[in-house]
């Protein structure tokens, strides 16, 4: 079984940090009081890909770095689609907030945490255990599994498949 690849995203990739997050990419955002060595050995460190947009960072030896070309979210999963092969491997199992493994929680743990609609309407949920947010199978997750959907359709396009 492959592993898949972790990622650092320099701070200023929040948005595709999400993004890799959401698609169950294990994905730490650096903080943007990191200068480029600190970004390369917290990366070396904990066996990350470096993603930045600063091309003298991409450039440094001993980090496996890609530099993302595009400023445009799109953009950015495809060149990792085409370069790294990303694409979803365990979509919403993870906080796009802070990167941690979502829980599975009984329904009734979700009472008084979440709008008394979604309650009614929802029987699972998850929680992080991190930053203690909930999350369930609405219209938003629906969206963003829409447009992962598109991303892998995408892919195939380009590849022929």
């Amino acid at each position: 079984m492959a592993v898949e690849p972790r990622f650092l995203a320099d701070a200023t990739l929040g948005k595709l940090a999400r993004w890799l997050r959401i698609l169950g990419y294990d994905t730490r955002l650096g903080d943007a009081s990191l200068n480029a060595a600190q970004l390369v050995r917290l990366a070396r460190a904990e066996q990350r890909i470096l993603l930045t947009r600063d091309s003298a960072v991409a450039r440094r030896r001993g980090v496996r770095a890609v530099l993302i070309r595009s400023g445009q979210l799109e953009q950015q999963m495809a060149q990792l689609q085409d370069e790294l092969g990303v694409s979803a491997v365990a979509p919403f199992t993870r906080c796009p907030v802070c990167n941690v493994e979502l829980e599975a929680i009984p329904k009734d743990r979700a009472w008084g945490q979440v709008p008394p609609y979604v309650f009614c309407t929802q029987d699972e949920f998850r929680v992080c255990p991190n930053c203690d947010r909930f999350y369930w199978r609405g219209t938003h997750r629906q969206l963003m599994g829409e447009r992962v959907a598109e991303w892998a359709q995408d892919e195939r396009t380009e590849d022929g498949r």
